[in-house]
């Protein structure tokens, strides 16, 4: 980047004119798109035919927006420089999408918006209308890698997006109501972890026009020195813009942009000529406008500009009020649009000069679409890293922990495109591998007995979920790869933000193809509900799986691996899916260990099968099994293995099949999901009449729903977790839950016919060695010998 010195008045006023012009045509298209149908030039006087009938949209942060695009144009376009937008602020839609038209970028992705009176005529009605696009910044709108219909996520987008992209910056817009919520209170310290020698750089801008829906807002209600003092101490140069006049609110922010950019190049400059990287003080604009800025002074006698009543659309009901269609029709005539656009409604060659060119434009930036970027992973053959098994269930080991290996050197082979995320818990869910290849991202100050923290990390912790899951979209967005490790627990933090993405890719699956295929958003729950011994109730739910499998069934996986090399295996696919939510569910204590790595691999291929090692149910005559024990989840696997054992003690002549899931998407039928299995396939396995014990990790009855269509599912029985807990023993917390060893055998015997003379004694036998559990426990504090040391014996 070339030096500029940063003049109090930089803007000639000829330039004055044309930025000046450019921002009126952004706003004139923005009210546009809310209330036009037709006429979108005014060549003939408005009538009530040319307003849509159901009038949607934002307009109150909008021209705020509009004014924000038209100097970062003049910025990108000076100094060549590589940027994208972000838009905070709930529904700047149409912000977002008048900026892209003015620049062609939104008629080069849909031809048919042409940049002519009919393509405006077609930009305006699609807005919020039926078979068009929403208010929100959308995948349909070019340019965009956040929504901004769910508030908070801003700024950890905008820092995900420029981790490991030297040369990126994104222009953050930060509305002053999203600055309210908690994940973008906490995202501000994103600083912190930015290197300023392999990073891009973020330009956040809080915006204040001083009103949510109906209410003023916190920041804008603040001292302008307690906001001063609130950046600084977060650890920012806040440059202040404020006012109402254009002219010299054009002048002010054109001389702000200038210092904040010459802040990042100096910046970056120093860092990369140093030796050493220490933490600067990135810059920060802080913009107060009127809200609805340049909008209807009053409308009704009421103030509308600078007013929370500007806030949606600042009046409506035309077709009661003829003075409300002249005051549109005053409205749109301010902008002058005779002196923006020619007679065929293209913008005029001398504003239309003022956007940059090619993948400059901020809507046709490579990195708002990072599928195109994207590069594959050089993956280590995750075979290298088995377990040695040569016989099931004879050694423990913790899954997670091979996981870990793997990913270090996954973390070696992509120095800059691969990234682990997780809430200061990487070492805790014995992922602590990852860290032989890198070290914890830290800018701040350190200490002598700090652990493996540096500014060259590439692990990334922070005590905020919402904020690690901002940070690797933003990272996912703009083409590069990670993993997201948690509690299982407390996963829930960001299901709202799993809803946008997952809701994200089922929209650029299905109805965008330039939108290219991005690395699918991989978690990996640990710590899970049936190992919580120290932590107790609080951290004991497995019902983030239910709330993944609401989504659309193109986007969602769910795997729970049995063991160690099942997880390899599910963790190496996961890496190489696409336009995915993957859902890996394992634990990280010692637990028995079943599959070769070859065996696991066969598993996993299929994602549910027979381990035939576990089954005695081989019938010459094609009889079917007696009964049918599944299980899906470590512990659940756990279980009903140790009761086949009891059975085959207590009813050795007892014909019993053992299946096994590892994705949980295979017990839909295969109409309702790509990984279901066909009804041929799944009553081969459960059978079409017998009972069937299923032994699941989480809620029950998300089973019952995945299978309700199929043909057997009246002898299903499912076992989970019924939301008993508290600090105790591992096993104690399966028996609180009935899902224990006893218990299966104790259902077994109730639905087996083979079994009814002898389920009285089975029984009892079963409810004794509860009782004698409980009485251990309570006196010993851990669980019986026969429990803690039981290995399958076959």
């Amino acid at each position: 980047m070339n030096t500029h010195p940063v003049a109090p008045h930089p803007l000639s006023t000829q330039e004055l004119h044309l930025i000046d012009a450019y921002w009126r045509a952004a706003n004139y298209l923005s009210v546009g798109q809310i209330y036009l149908y037709d006429n979108p030039l005014l060549h003939e006087p408005l009538t009530l035919a040319h307003v849509k009938p159901r009038l949607l949209g934002h307009w109150g942060t909008t021209p705020g927006l509009n004014f924000i695009y038209a100097h970062m144009n003049r910025a990108i376009k000076r100094d060549e420089l590589n940027m994208i937008f972000i838009a905070g602020p709930g529904h700047g839609g149409p912000a977002v999408v008048a900026n892209t038209y003015l620049e062609g970028t939104y008629s080069e992705f849909y031809p048919d918006v042409s940049q002519d009176t009919a393509g405006l005529k077609k930009l305006f009605k699609q807005f919020s209308f039926p078979g068009g696009i929403p208010s929100h910044a959308a995948p349909e709108t070019p340019g965009s890698i956040h929504e901004g219909g769910e508030l908070g996520y801003a700024v950890s987008h905008a820092f995900g997006a420029v981790f490991d992209n030297p040369d990126l910056i994104a222009c953050c817009v930060v509305g002053d109501g999203e600055a309210e919520t908690g994940p973008l209170a906490a995202a501000w310290h994103s600083n912190k972890f930015l290197n300023p020698v392999r990073d891009g750089a973020v330009l956040p801008i809080l915006h204040l026009n001083g009103y949510k829906i109906a209410n003023p807002t916190v920041l804008a209600r603040i001292s302008h020195e307690e906001l001063d003092s609130l950046f600084r101490g977060y650890g920012y140069t806040p440059y202040f813009v404020e006012g109402s006049d254009p002219a010299l609110m054009h002048q002010q922010m054109a001389a702000v942009v200038d210092m904040a950019i010459a802040d990042i190049r100096r910046i970056q400059q120093q860092a990369r000529q140093s030796d050493t990287v220490e933490r600067p003080r990135w810059p920060l604009i802080i913009l107060r406008s009127p809200k609805g800025w340049t909008g209807p002074k009053v409308v009704d006698g009421k103030p509308a500009e600078g007013n929370w009543r500007s806030h949606q659309v600042p009046f409506s009901q035309l077709a009661n009020s003829p003075a409300h269609l002249q005051l549109l029709a005053d409205w749109l005539a301010s902008y002058r649009p005779d002196e923006l656009f020619d007679a065929n409604g293209r913008l005029r060659a001398e504003i239309a000069a003022l956007a940059p060119q090619g993948t400059r434009r901020m809507g046709a930036n490579p990195h708002a679409n990072g599928g195109i970027l994207l590069r594959d992973l050089r993956l280590p053959d995750f075979r290298d890293y088995a377990l040695s098994i040569s016989r099931a269930g004879q050694i423990e080991a913790e899954a997670t922990r091979a996981m870990g290996v793997f990913l270090r050197d996954v973390m070696r082979a992509n120095p800059d495109n691969f990234r682990v995320f997780g809430p200061d818990e990487t070492a805790s869910n014995r992922l602590g591998a990852v860290l032989e290849a890198s070290e914890r991202t830290w800018l701040g100050n350190l200490q002598e007995d700090d652990d493996h923290l540096g500014a060259d990390g590439r692990v990334m912790e922070i005590l905020s979920e919402h904020t690690c899951q901002g940070w690797l979209e933003g990272y996912l967005l703009t083409g590069r790869h990670g993993f997201f490790s948690c509690y299982e627990a407390f996963i829930h933090l960001v299901d709202s933000m799993f809803n946008q993405h997952a809701k994200w890719l089922k929209t650029t699956r299905s109805e965008i193809p330039w939108r290219r295929p991005i690395a699918s958003l991989n978690y990996l729950l640990t710590s899970h509900v049936w190992r919580q011994d120290h932590n107790g109730f609080s951290h004991q739910d497995p019902g983030f799986i239910d709330h993944v499998v609401n989504k659309k069934a193109d986007v969602v996986r769910v795997y729970l691996p049995p063991d160690a090399n099942s997880l390899l295996a599910v963790t190496d696919r996961c890496l190489k899916s696409r336009n995915c939510v993957n859902v890996v569910v394992a634990g990280k204590q010692p637990a028995p260990q079943w599959l070769s790595m070859d065996a696991a691999i066969k598993h996993c291929s299929q994602g549910i099968g027979m381990w035939e090692w576990a089954c005695n149910d081989f019938a010459p005559d094609d009889t079917p099994p007696d009964v049918v024990l599944a299980a899906s989840g470590d512990v659940p696997t756990l279980e009903v293995l140790a009761a086949i054992d009891l059975l085959r003690q207590i009813a050795p002549d007892l014909r019993i099949r053992m299946v096994n899931v590892v994705d949980l998407m295979t017990l839909q039928p295969a109409s309702e999901h790509p990984h279901g299995l066909s009804d041929r396939d799944f009553d081969a396995l459960f059978t079409t009449s017998q009972p069937i014990i299923f032994a699941y990790h989480g809620y029950p009855w998300l089973i019952h729903r995945l299978t309700y269509r199929r043909r057997n599912h009246g002898n299903l029985h499912v076992r989970g977790y019924k939301e008993e807990g508290t600090t105790t023993t591992p096993f104690d917390m399966v028996v609180m839950n009935d899902l224990d060893r006893f218990h299966l055998v104790m259902d077994v015997a109730d639905r087996v016919p083979a079994l009814q003379h002898r389920a009285a004694h089975i029984k009892q036998a079963m409810r004794d060695r509860l009782v004698e559990h409980k009485a251990y426990i309570e006196q010993y504090g851990e669980d019986m010998p026969a429990i803690r040391d039981w290995k399958w014996p076959y």
